[in-house]
């Protein structure tokens, strides 16, 4: 599964001993430089296209009859799901360094690098950019010093080789080199089960948006934006609320968000939704951290091996009946866990390489695992009147789970590989 680092720039260095001489040496790698467009064009092409492949699926969301599914730092595919055992890909909207959306009535919410973009998808393959509200989102973080052209927009990227014959350092040292280039986005999330059809549409657990009501509540590295959204083509931001630090994920339930970070979980009240107010929260291990809830407990997956710098694979359950003093009541070990979604009794969690994991947490003190669905590896998961979609690195799957002891496969949209 693809990893939630994005590596939109990105030099690879690869080192050949080529020479017969003793004190030379020659090198060769690739440097993969940035395609700019200026704002005005790239605003201009924010559109309906021709239907695309899915080739990088990122996060995932879900209104009516229609599935929003992002194509990583690229846009957005529109997917028409009416039959979901055969959904239809109607068009895809040019939205370079989108990562999150959401989605109220016939308006498409989404991130292009630092701004939000409003876009009219009343008519999904005519949809139509309505207003963009710069500056919600942090700048993506660069290394090496490189700086992207403030007033342009990266769209792209081109590979240039380099072969270069040096001095061959003294014996026992080597290069330090330092033009590899990344990009860091912060992941976030919104899941619930519900027999009900979708009112503000449902997200996946790793987004950074969540729409409640008529606010757009979204979260960027260390603060919480609101927008009013109550026109919906024309947000307004009404407030900055400082969130804490590394927030990756967002889960609305009830009167509460529940905001993810790489070091804890931090419990947001909305009763007065202009003014969200921190109450509890729950520290842990550096770690990625999407996080679920319900009226008694908290679920939290636990990331290692990423920008995230955490050593733990496992999920928590935390009791937050008292918001304010959230306490951990047990921990399982997972393998590489991302995304996860709840319903009921039912947890489903996206376990990286070790597929998708069904359990039963009618008793937290001991999870049942009711099923694994092998041989795919999971990004995240939506759980709706006993649907499932799953994001994973083959292309969206989508699943039967009313019988949860064995799911059952509707329909798989395949990656163009």
């Amino acid at each position: 599964m693809r990893k939630i680092i994005l590596l939109p720039f990105l030099v690879i260095i690869v080192f050949a001993l080529q020479s017969c001489l003793k004190d030379k040496i020659t090198k060769t790698y690739s440097i993969f430089e940035p395609i700019y467009k200026s704002k005005a064009e790239v605003q201009a092409e924010i559109k309906s296209s021709t239907a695309n492949s899915i080739s990088n699926p990122g996060k995932i969301y879900m209104y009516g009859n229609y599935i929003f599914l992002n194509e990583v730092n690229k846009g957005v595919h529109i997917i028409d799901n009416s039959n979901p055992a055969n959904p239809v890909i109607k068009a895809f909207i040019n939205i370079p360094g989108n990562v999150d959306i959401a989605v109220k009535g016939s308006t498409l919410y989404a991130d292009l690098f630092t701004d939000l973009v409003v876009v009219d998808i009343s008519d999904p393959l005519n949809a139509t950019l309505k207003k963009v509200v710069p500056k919600i989102f942090p700048e993506r973080v660069y290394a090496s010093g490189f700086v992207q052209d403030s007033t342009k927009v990266i769209v792209g990227w081109t590979e240039r080789k380099i072969k270069e014959t040096i001095d061959q350092p003294p014996a026992g040292r080597g290069w330090i080199r330092g033009d590899i280039f990344m990009s860091f986005s912060s992941f976030s999330g919104t899941s619930s089960g519900s027999s009900a059809a979708p009112v503000a549409g449902i997200a996946g657990s790793m987004s950074r948006f969540s729409i409640v009501n008529n606010y757009l509540y979204a979260v960027n590295t260390s603060s919480l934006k609101v927008l009013d959204i109550s026109a919906v083509n024309d947000p307004q931001l009404r407030n900055t609320v400082g969130a804490g630090w590394n927030i990756e994920t967002i889960y609305p339930f009830k009167n509460k968000l529940f905001l993810g970070s790489s070091n804890g979980m931090f419990i947001f009240d909305i009763s007065n939704p202009v003014a969200p107010a921190r109450e509890g929260s729950f520290a842990h291990s550096r770690a990625c951290d999407p996080v679920v809830a319900d009226n008694t407990y908290a679920f939290v997956t636990l990331r290692a091996g990423t920008f995230c710098q955490g050593t733990n694979n496992q999920l928590d359950v935390i009791n937050v009946q008292n918001v304010m003093s959230p306490w951990l009541v047990k921990t399982y070990g997972l393998t590489n866990p991302h995304g996860l979604a709840k319903d009921g009794d039912l947890l489903f969690v996206c376990d990286g390489s070790d597929g998708l994991k069904v359990y039963n947490t009618s008793n937290v003190f001991s999870l049942q695992l009711l099923d694994r669905v092998k041989n795919i590896e999971t990004y995240d998961v939506i759980a709706w009147n006993n649907r499932l979609l799953v994001v994973a690195k083959g292309g969206l799957y989508q699943y039967n789970y009313s019988n949860p002891s064995n799911l059952s496969l509707i329909s798989k949209l395949a990656i163009n590989n």
